[in-house]
């Protein structure tokens, strides 16, 4: 039974989940970090939210862990590459808090533009400053969108509905998306020259950490206002502040900062600048929500193998699962087949995909072959670090699709180029679900994989089956299936044996010496 340690604070739903899937659960938030590196070994996956830091540490002691659930969209206290290294699964939850967010942002827009906090706190002081708040309208203005994604799309929806004019940047919006969601795709300069407010939703990574600076806010429209609910250190806080007392700036509202938590900072005591403790996700709807996403999700992960929402491999949805599951079936197949007749170090790996099977969401297929190749060769790889650990190995990877059946409705052959050489297996479904091998190194041949395996090249000539048959006899080695392939008459041929039982050193040594045979492996899948 797969057992769970959720060890932040989560709505009690998160556990009803899991147990309902079978899954053993252990709430403990609170732990100490060395209580809880004292206990993280004893379980498959781990469910945190953001108070939990799973450093590289954590994760060398975690021998059996295989997933980290975020309930929540950022993962800063995640160390994804040493998961990626060790083979843990990193998910979290962009959908569950979108809507909360957005709302924290546009909310934020509209205090700022109506000093709201300020003449709150006046007024509960006795004051009667009517004529010192004197605000903004939103109608008619640009509102600014850097990065329209999730949340992003949700505050320029809202933005929209508010009758502003939004604008936005983001590498990956398209122009179909772009009009599909009524905004007008802009550089980011652009943006900075004709937004009346900006308002941030990037991850913060190393194409976004300090990207309102002094020299992006010099680019601003005079007078321009900031809202940050993304994460912090993507504004510089020290150039917001100049940009502020020089009047650039006509405000900012920010939820998140580069120290949390932020008791001390160079903004606060600005009346110009609103603050809020990281609020974006805090609703109790939120809260639930990606408290019921993170089980699922997991629960989903450790009793099916369905990956969704994942950071460091391709997500493998419900309903692409099974109708992938006999692809990756012959996928592990092939890339192990193909990893064990390679005796020289990997330079390219080429994956074709032919027919039915281009329609499908191929990268779990991908990073499935290349793990089992990989296998036969490394340690430590698998489905989540196969594309990491090829790349660290500077293994080219690629990828070709032709949506035409040729012989077969859907074939994936994958070519391994070696040092020395290069190796092609082709494979196929047979009634849509049985793996079969049908082409090596350029020889036909039907094939049904089973656990202990001989491989021959060999010359086309009188003999081999012959004497093959009777070494293996006189062994006492039963054949379960023998096939043969050849290209034509007196050139290469190849021989695949399945046997109830593996090989020994002497007997195969004895084959392998063979007249007609050129070279000889043992297989086992």
């Amino acid at each position: 039974m797969p057992k769970v340690l959720i060890s932040d604070k989560l709505d009690p739903l998160a556990v009803e989940i899991f147990e309902k899937n079978g899954i053993e659960v252990d709430f403990k938030p609170g732990l100490s970090v060395q209580e809880q590196l004292e206990i993280i070994d004893q379980y498959d996956g781990l469910a945190i939210r953001s108070s939990t830091v799973v450093t590289a540490e954590m994760i060398s002691k975690a021998k059996n862990l295989k997933v980290v659930g975020r309930a929540g969209i950022g993962v800063d206290n995640v160390d994804i590459p040493a998961a990626t290294e060790a083979g843990i699964v990193v998910m979290n939850t962009p959908f569950g808090n979108s809507i909360t967010t957005a709302e924290h942002a546009i909310s934020m827009m509209m205090a700022l533009a109506r000093d709201i906090p300020q003449a709150n706190a006046s007024t509960h002081a006795g004051k009667w400053e009517k004529k010192r708040f004197m605000g903004a309208e939103l109608y008619n203005k640009t509102c600014g969108v850097i990065g329209c994604g999730n949340i992003g799309s949700i505050a320029a929806d809202r933005a929209l509905g508010l009758r502003m004019k939004v604008i936005a940047f983001d590498p990956f919006l398209t122009e179909e998306r772009a009009e599909e969601i009524g905004v007008e795709k802009v550089e980011l300069d652009e943006l900075f020259a004709r937004a009346d407010f900006i308002t941030i939703h990037v991850p913060k990574n190393e194409h976004t950490a300090g990207l309102i600076n002094k020299e992006s806010i010099a680019k601003m429209k005079d007078g321009v206002r900031i809202v940050n609910c993304a994460r912090g250190g993507i504004v510089i806080e020290a150039d917001l502040k100049d940009g502020i007392d020089s009047g650039k700036i006509a405000g900012a509202a920010l939820d998140v900062f580069e120290v949390e938590p932020a008791k001390e900072n160079v903004l606060f005591g600005n009346d110009k600048v609103i603050c809020t403790p990281h609020l974006g996700a805090s609703t109790t709807e939120a809260q639930v929500n990606v408290a019921i996403q993170v089980a699922e999700q997991m629960s989903d992960y450790l009793v099916n193998g369905g990956v969704t929402n994942a950071l460091n491999m391709a997500s493998i949805s419900a309903e692409d699962a099974p109708k992938l599951k006999p692809y990756l079936v012959l996928a592990a197949q092939l890339g192990s087949f193909a990893g064990q007749i390679t005796d020289h170090v990997i330079e390219t790996i080429e994956i074709e995909y032919c027919g039915n099977i281009t329609a499908l969401n191929t990268d779990p297929l991908t990073s499935t072959l290349i793990a089992n190749l990989l296998k036969t060769q490394l340690e430590s790889v698998n489905m989540v670090n196969a594309l990491q650990v090829a790349e660290s190995r500077g293994i080219h990877i690629k990828q070709s699709y032709d949506n035409n059946g040729k012989d077969w409705r859907s074939m994936i052959n994958v070519i391994v180029t070696s040092s020395a050489r290069t190796r092609n297996v082709t494979g196929t479904l047979f009634t849509g679900k049985e793996p079969r091998i049908v082409n090596v190194e350029g020889v036909p041949i039907e094939v049904r994989l089973s656990k202990n395996m001989l491989f021959i090249r060999n010359e086309n000539k009188l003999g081999l089956i012959g004497g093959l048959g009777t070494l293996l006899a006189d062994a006492g080695q039963n054949i379960e299936n023998f096939h043969l392939g050849r290209q034509e008459c007196g050139k290469n041929a190849i021989c695949l044996v399945s046997l109830d039982e593996p090989l020994p050193d002497d007997l195969f040594d004895k084959i392998a010496e063979l007249q007609q045979v050129r070279s000889a492996k043992r297989l086992s899948f």
